[in-house]
């Protein structure tokens, strides 16, 4: 916690991260503060200010701008809380990033061109097109001996024009940067110019995971890593699924690949035998209807189950030059697949308008349109759009 006074307070918006309509509040600056803004890969802190929650906190030059939705009065002496959790885990990530970083470099050159501090994972981004699977356990085997090591980490700061900023690994200053540097030191392993929040020993960061290397931008390979609680909560969750999978699979962890493996044979073979099934009887639906005597001018068809080449099978079986065709398949108070086919002109006319009725969308060429239908329970309105198209039809039309 930390008191300190509001120094100003004017009406915003905020974007919410994960889209959606903006948010109404207020841009507060303080007098000084305890919470970081977003920057240098790191996202911002949260906290509260007095009882009201920081929504995001962005730098603004010199400025922390805290986005509050209540208002704040200018001159306010306010008590600013820190939300500790979410802190000591960017503390964690960002201090392993370091670590992870500085040690690449050591051992195989690879250099980082930037990183990423996710929600569920960090990223680090190594100038290199290639890490291999024994280049990955060896980083991750010392980086966690130096964890053990219980290496300190510390932060000072130097003038922006001292000669030795040169020596100490940096991705360059941001345009608007102001006043002292500050460099972040892991004791005999890294110095590193940084405006983010660290642990003060790597034993705080209880254990580095590597959770492996997918492909970057050109030349570029993106090294995934978890540090510190993130690895515990992962073995959490890793074992609340085992869990599950063997009640499930009713067999051990170990044969959980095995088993899985088997039930995707079933499935596929299941598929197959449907597929065919689905066939067989659609062909039989057409030679049911073109047996009978009735008239065939119209011919309207609704199953659960099925998909477009039930549909189309059905279609060609029957054929389309005499015969308008409303097939449907899915649930039918829900969503589905529809097929309008017949006479070209007469799709051409109605097709659009089946659709419409559907609250679908759909597309059409040589006497057939097809496509999804978001209100199926509205199929008998259009069996009697099509019924009174029919029935306006004359021989000479």
């Amino acid at each position: 916690q930390f008191t300190t006074r509001v120094v100003s307070c004017r009406a915003a918006e905020l974007r919410p991260e994960g889209g959606g309509e903006p948010v109404r509040g207020f841009q507060v600056v303080l007098e000084d503060t305890i919470l970081f803004p977003e920057g240098g890969g790191q996202p911002d802190d949260r906290g509260l200010i007095g009882d009201v929650p920081v929504l995001r906190v962005t730098r603004r030059g010199p400025e922390a701008v805290h986005f509050v939705p209540a208002a704040l009065e200018p001159g306010a002496e306010v008590l600013l809380s820190l939300d500790w959790e979410r802190r000591f885990d960017h503390m964690q990530q960002h201090s392993g990033q370091h670590l992870i970083s500085a040690v690449a470099e050591q051992m195989f050159g690879f250099k980082t061109t930037s990183w990423e501090l996710g929600r569920q994972r960090s990223v680090i981004e190594l100038d290199t097109p290639l890490v291999t699977a024994e280049q990955v356990e060896a980083l991750e085997k010392s980086v966690n001996e130096k964890i053990r090591d219980r290496v300190p980490v510390t932060v000072r700061e130097l003038a922006a024009d001292d000669p030795e900023i040169e020596t100490v690994r940096s991705r360059g200053l941001p345009d608007d940067h102001v006043g002292p540097v500050r460099v972040v030191d892991i004791k005999g392993i890294d110095s590193n110019l940084c405006c983010g929040t660290h642990v003060s020993n790597l034993s705080d960061l209880q254990v580095i995971k590597l959770l492996g290397v997918e492909k970057g931008k050109k030349n570029k390979t993106n090294l995934v890593f978890l540090a510190g609680n993130r690895v515990l909560k992962s073995i959490e969750q890793s074992h609340s699924t085992e869990k599950a999978l063997t009640s499930l699979l009713k067999n051990g962890p170990g044969e959980h690949v095995e088993a899985v493996k088997r039930l995707q044979s079933s499935v596929k073979l299941l598929q197959k035998n449907n597929l065919n099934l689905l066939r067989d009887i659609a062909v039989l639906i057409a030679r049911d209807f073109k047996s009978k005597p009735a008239p065939k001018q119209l011919f309207v068809l609704h199953r659960k189950e099925g998909d477009s080449e039930f549909m189309n099978i059905i279609a060609n079986e029957i054929g389309t030059e005499e015969t308008l065709l409303f097939l449907t398949v899915g649930d039918e108070k829900e969503a589905g697949l529809f097929l309008l086919a017949g006479p070209v002109e007469a799709v051409e006319n109605l097709g659009p308008r089946v659709a419409e009725l559907l609250a679908g969308k759909g597309a059409g060429k040589r006497g057939r349109f097809q496509g999804k239908a978001a209100k199926m329970s509205r199929r008998g309105e259009v069996q009697a759009l099509l019924q009174e198209f029919i029935s306006h039809q004359s021989p000479g039309a």
